[in-house]
């Protein structure tokens, strides 16, 4: 009664879960055209800078604490670095040197380097239907951003022509087209998603996410001011209402929310919703640019949906599956206990946190 209860007051809940990963496929959609206009440093640090002000606002008419000590500043710095600068300018550069397909599979797959860390710093657990899912999720996004012609000809077995094709290259050109700094993006990101947990044993998350993105976004401007040019000159009135909303919702919005439930949640099932973004990025892309989905795509979709699954409730199913266990039933039940009773304790916590948010 008291899971259903809990559950009855946090019906807002999986909407402020899913909302980042929402609003950063919605922001890709919205961004795709601005691209080509400007210049990826700048774009960047538009991105992140007025939005790190904007949490800063709120965070203040929130009455939530500013760091207080040279530590937090520390991690703060660290944070700005790792999830900031060098996020956000490997994206950035990468996105105008590789396709959006693949790229978005590399930026999409940081969830296994989280898994990865989360697992080793804080003993999450993520047993076998943890890592099915996560398989499933990089199967799924793969369907959904890597070129059919590569996916058939790897199934057909054409994999020498289809992987040295020029039309469609891939390990030829890893270096030249920018992949290699997608998986950098990939990985900063995911170093970025596991700082946080520090950063907030020291200083306010929310407030802490903020600093970070205004501190990190600096030097991004300060090397387009100095490498670039033409940043804003071609840029048109439907061009910058695109990057007030990557910046509001796709950033400050979007990244305040994330890094407020990766302060205290647990990692590996949190990080495993980035892979709906690409699924939000394709279905908004398909309404508002009439793109259209390949069967592969809406395969991908699914399984990427069954890997989130399978990952959120890989506690349950393995509960379940060590039932008819004689050696290990009493430690199942036992489990299966403290996994309800802690279910219970985080969704009051969840509740109160949603009431501090709104």
């Amino acid at each position: 009664m008291q899971l259903k209860f809990s559950a009855s007051r946090l019906s807002l809940t999986p909407l402020l879960l899913i909302a980042p990963f929402f609003l950063w496929g919605t922001a890709m959609v919205a961004m795709k055209g601005v691209i080509s206009h400007t210049t990826p440093l700048f774009m960047a640090g538009v991105r992140i800078v007025p939005a790190g002000v904007l949490i800063l606002i709120a965070a203040a008419f929130m009455g939530r604490p500013q760091p207080k000590s040279w530590t937090a500043w520390l991690w703060i710095g660290l944070f700005a670095l790792v999830d900031g600068a060098l996020f956000q300018g490997f994206l950035a550069e990468g996105l105008v040197r590789t396709g959006a397909g693949l790229g978005s599979v590399m930026i999409d797959s940081q969830p296994l380097a989280v898994a990865l860390m989360s697992s080793w710093l804080f003993q999450e657990r993520i047993g076998l239907w943890g890592w099915l899912g996560l398989l499933l999720g990089v199967t799924g996004i793969s369907l959904i951003g890597l070129p059919d012609e590569l996916i058939l000809g790897l199934l057909s077995h054409k994999t020498p022509e289809i992987l040295l094709s020029p039309t469609l290259p891939f390990l030829n050109s890893l270096f030249a087209s920018g992949e290699w700094l997608m998986l950098l993006a990939a990985l900063s990101m995911a170093v970025g998603t596991v700082m946080i947990r520090f950063v907030s044993r020291h200083a306010d998350p929310v407030t802490a996410t903020g600093w970070h993105m205004v501190i990190g976004g600096l030097p991004l401007w300060g090397i387009s001011s100095v490498a670039e040019s033409q940043q804003w000159q071609n840029l048109v009135p439907s061009d910058w209402a695109a990057l007030g909303y990557a910046t509001v919702f796709g950033s400050a919005i979007a990244y305040a929310l994330f890094f407020y439930f990766a302060s205290s949640g647990n990692l590996t099932s949190l990080s495993s919703l980035t892979f709906l973004t690409p699924i939000f990025a394709l279905l908004f892309g398909n309404l508002w640019l009439q793109e259209i989905l390949s069967p592969l795509q809406w395969i991908g979709v699914g399984l990427t949906l069954v890997s989130i699954y399978l990952i959120n409730q890989r506690d349950v199913l393995a509960g379940v599956e060590g039932i008819g266990d004689q050696g290990q039933g009493e430690q199942e039940d036992a489990g299966t206990r403290r996994t309800t009773n802690q279910l219970t304790v985080n969704s009051v916590d969840a509740s109160a946190a949603c009431r501090r948010l709104q």
